[in-house]
C-alpha cells in the first residue's frame, strides 16, 4: 500500500506544482509585457479670457487612458468648475473642449471634447466641465506624457479660452509602442498574387494536374471502347 501511494500519490502533487509554476510564469510574462502607465491628479491654474473680462480658477485635472486596439481612449476630468457666466446658462447652452499636450517620445496635442451641460448653470457660479474624451494613436515608441493644455468653452454665441498659467505637471504617462507604418515589406495579400503573375505551382498543384490527366485518359479509353462496340453492332 505504501508503494501504491508513493507511486500514485506523488504524481498528482507534482503535476499540480508544475501547473502552478507555469501559471505564475505566465502571469509574470503578462505583467512584463503590459504597457506601464502612471496617472495622478494635478492642479491646473486656468486663466480665462471671457467676453466680460479675465477670470481665473484652479481645478484638479485627471487624465485616464484605456487601450483600444492600436490606440488609447483618453478621458480628461475636472474636479472643480472654471470661469463663470454673468447670466444663467440653460441646459445644453455650453459646449466644452480642450487640448492635451503630448511630451516625451512624442509632441503635439490631442483634442478632446465633451457633451453640452445637462443641467442649467446658475449665473456667477463656477462652470462645471463634463468629462472630455478623445483618441490618441501612437506614432512612435517610448514614454509619452499627457498634460492639460488650452480649455475652450463656447456658450450663448461666445467663446471663452482658458490657458494653464502654472506650467502643470503631466497628469498621465504611458509606455507606448507605435505601429511605425506597415511594419514590413510590401507584397501580395494572403490568397492573392502580385504583379499579375500566375501563382507558382507546388506538389499539391502537381497532384491535381496528374489527377486531371488520369481522368482525361480514362474518358478517352471509355470513348474508344464505345466506338468499337457500335462498329461491331453495325457489322
Amino acid at each position: 500500500m505504501t508503494r501504491f501511494y508513493e507511486q500514485h500519490g506523488r504524481r498528482p502533487r507534482r503535476a499540480a506544482g508544475r501547473a502552478a509554476a507555469m501559471a505564475m510564469a505566465a502571469g509574470a510574462a503578462v505583467m512584463l509585457t503590459a504597457p506601464a502607465a502612471h496617472a495622478e491628479v494635478v492642479d491646473v491654474d486656468y486663466q480665462c479670457k471671457t467676453p466680460i473680462g479675465n477670470k481665473g480658477a484652479v481645478s484638479p485635472i485627471d487624465i485616464k487612458s484605456t487601450p483600444s486596439g492600436g490606440a488609447y481612449k483618453l478621458v480628461m476630468s475636472f474636479e472643480k468648475g472654471v470661469s463663470s457666466s454673468p447670466v444663467e446658462l440653460g441646459k445644453g447652452a455650453m459646449k466644452p473642449s480642450a487640448l492635451i499636450k503630448l511630451g516625451g517620445a512624442e509632441s503635439g496635442t490631442v483634442p478632446v471634447a465633451g457633451p453640452p451641460n445637462d443641467q442649467p448653470i446658475p449665473a456667477n457660479t463656477p462652470i462645471k466641465i463634463s468629462d472630455l474624451s478623445g483618441t490618441y494613436t501612437p506614432k512612435g515608441s517610448g514614454k509619452v506624457t499627457f498634460t492639460a493644455a488650452t480649455l475652450t468653452i463656447k456658450a450663448l454665441g461666445t467663446t471663452t479660452t482658458c490657458t494653464p498659467s502654472n506650467n502643470p505637471k503631466p497628469s498621465l504617462s504611458l509606455d507606448v509602442k507605435g505601429s511605425g507604418g506597415s511594419g514590413g515589406s510590401g507584397g501580395a495579400t494572403a490568397g492573392g498574387s502580385s504583379g499579375g503573375q500566375l501563382p507558382q505551382t507546388g506538389p499539391a498543384d502537381s497532384a491535381i494536374a496528374l489527377g486531371t490527366l488520369g481522368g482525361t485518359v480514362l474518358l478517352a479509353g471509355a470513348a474508344g471502347a464505345l466506338w468499337l462496340t457500335r462498329r461491331r453492332q453495325r457489322a
